[in-house]
């Protein structure tokens, strides 16, 4: 084993691999319980929701480590269920067996572009100040999802949105929750989304706002209410509507793992001249788990930016992502706790993750109007439609055009017309 992940070359042992592979576990443990949460809303089955992440999260997690040899772990992404869930389902009253075969279709596209190495040409088309406003914008997004979820943000007549009240005390329960993560993400505690929901469980056990569970260890939840559906619908997808969603899971997708893998493997000193080797291995870890997440039933799967928690306490090696995939099995049977997993819990996790994502909002060159407006409306779209598929489309839309004002249209890809003209369609005809 050690040679095989070659542990005297990147200077690590068992010991420090190890505990790498536990901190990643931590740190990204909340899915497990969120994911089910977040898709449970549409009507799926909160039980085989849970029991697909994490067979999802640990099938991607040890091909990464297994085949890739990078520290890297994969599960269902933050933004992409809240876009299957709020924009697809409940937004455009899609049934979510068709929103799987959705995310199924965008993970074989994927596994295409992937084999035939078309994927960097995508990825080097989109203007990286458009990557990072889509994330700012799924950041906001989440984030409001989660301020609406603890009460805080409620709905008003007068201004559509007005702050709720805040001595509810569900609402007092998940503002408790966030001020105590956001103290341990602070304080730079390994896993301190994951503490925090817990703590916060616990607090509510106490007061009695949340019910305790009548065990924490027991069978695995059963996949019958959602394994295979993705196949069963898959013919309805072939509709501009759906297209238009399986675009936005796969240019979310897209952003999300080609970014999270780069700066992961920046951290871990494994580019060489700036370039990734096994990149390929890599992006297959990716591109399947998403077939399987949505075979098993669950949205799209992408590489986690918490494993950088992981090559923080010293990961190197693909056996941190084995150790981490390990623990993700051992997970299954921890499914009676998904019980005390109330909004009031998840909230705090939600706005903290939003935090975190928009991060990259400072790189953007605000000073150049032609890149500022497609980003700002791209940011400012995702959360006051409710839609990151809106926010996207607006912002692609609009960069060709404001870029060509400027009098910058060589610095305009090829691709980027091509998405122009769909996203157009997409208001003009698909929008209601």
């Amino acid at each position: 084993m050690k040679n095989y992940f070659n542990f005297d070359k990147h200077g690590t042992t068992y010991r420090k691999e190890f505990i790498a592979g536990l901190t990643t576990f931590l740190s990204m443990a909340y899915i497990l319980f969120i994911n089910p949460s977040v898709l449970g809303e549409t009507g799926m089955d909160k039980g085989a929701v849970f029991t697909a992440t994490a067979l999802a999260a640990a099938y991607g997690t040890l091909f990464m480590g297994l085949v890739a040899k990078y520290p890297i772990a994969l599960a269902p992404g933050m933004g992409l269920n809240a876009f299957f869930t709020f924009s697809v389902v409940l937004g455009m009253g899609i049934p979510w067996q068709t929103a799987l075969s959705g995310v199924l279709l965008s993970g074989l596209i994927f596994i295409a572009i992937t084999i035939f190495k078309i994927r960097e040409t995508i990825i080097n088309a989109i203007p990286v100040e458009l990557k990072y406003a889509t994330a700012c914008g799924i950041g906001l997004f989440i984030a409001f999802i989660g301020l609406k979820s603890a009460g805080i943000v409620v709905s008003n007549e007068a201004t559509f949105v007005g702050l709720g009240h805040l001595t509810k005390p569900d609402t007092l329960l998940a503002i408790f929750g966030f001020i105590v993560t956001i103290l341990m993400v602070v304080r730079g505690v390994r896993g301190g989304i994951f503490y925090g929901m817990v703590i916060t469980a616990v607090v509510g056990m106490i007061f009695g706002l949340i019910d305790a569970p009548s065990k924490i260890v027991g069978s695995v939840p059963s996949l019958a209410p959602t394994f295979g559906e993705a196949f069963t619908n898959f013919d309805k997808v072939f509709t501009p509507h759906i297209i238009v969603v399986v675009l936005t899971f796969f240019f979310v997708d897209f952003f999300d793992t080609a970014g999270t893998i780069m700066a992961v493997a920046s951290q871990a000193g494994i580019m060489k001249d700036n370039k990734l080797p096994r990149a390929g291995r890599a992006l297959l870890a990716d591109s399947s788990a998403i077939v399987v997440g949505a075979t098993l039933g669950t949205s799209s799967t992408t590489a986690y930016i918490e494993s950088a928690s992981g090559v923080a306490a010293g990961g190197r090696t693909g056996f941190t992502s084995v150790v981490t995939g390990l623990f993700l099995l051992l997970a299954l049977f921890f499914s009676p706790l998904l019980v005390v997993v109330t909004p009031a819990v998840t909230a705090p996790a939600l706005i903290v993750v939003g935090v975190l994502m928009v991060g990259v909002l400072g790189k953007i060159e605000w000073e150049k109007l032609e890149i500022a407006v497609p980003a700002f409306l791209t940011i400012i779209a995702m959360p006051l439609t409710y839609s990151i598929a809106t926010g996207i489309a607006l912002g692609f839309v609009m960069y060709p055009v404001t870029m060509l004002v400027k009098g910058r249209a060589k610095e305009i890809h090829p691709i980027m017309y091509v998405l122009f003209v769909i996203f157009v369609c997409y208001f003009a005809f698909l929008v209601e």
